[in-house]
């Protein structure tokens, strides 16, 4: 699974499904905007929600889950990167939140 910069994430992030797959009390903490929020133990029964035909960058707090979640939709025909440092890593730089 490919890791991407959290810069790479920011510039690709309109064209691109951001996938937040951390827990709702973590979302609370803020997220990207236009993020699709779907916690890594509800992701089976919501894959409909995600577009195979666009690409996804997996967000969590470090980017430990979102590398699992990215092998894991790459394995089921997604095209899937993970978003190294996870959120932490965009907060601590000052990108969006919302």
């Amino acid at each position: 699974m490919p890791e991407i910069t959290i810069n790479d994430a920011n510039q690709r992030r309109a064209e691109d499904h951001i996938l937040d797959v951390r827990e709702d009390f973590e979302v609370t903490e803020g997220i990207i905007p236009g993020a699709l929020h779907i916690p890594m133990g509800e992701l089976d029964g919501r894959l409909a929600e995600l577009d195979k035909s666009r690409p996804v960058i997996v967000v969590c707090r470090s980017g430990n889950r979102s590398a699992r979640v990215a092998d894991a939709l790459t394995a089921a025909g997604y095209n899937a990167d993970t978003m190294g440092g996870g959120m932490s890593a965009w907060q601590r730089a000052g990108l969006p939140t919302g």
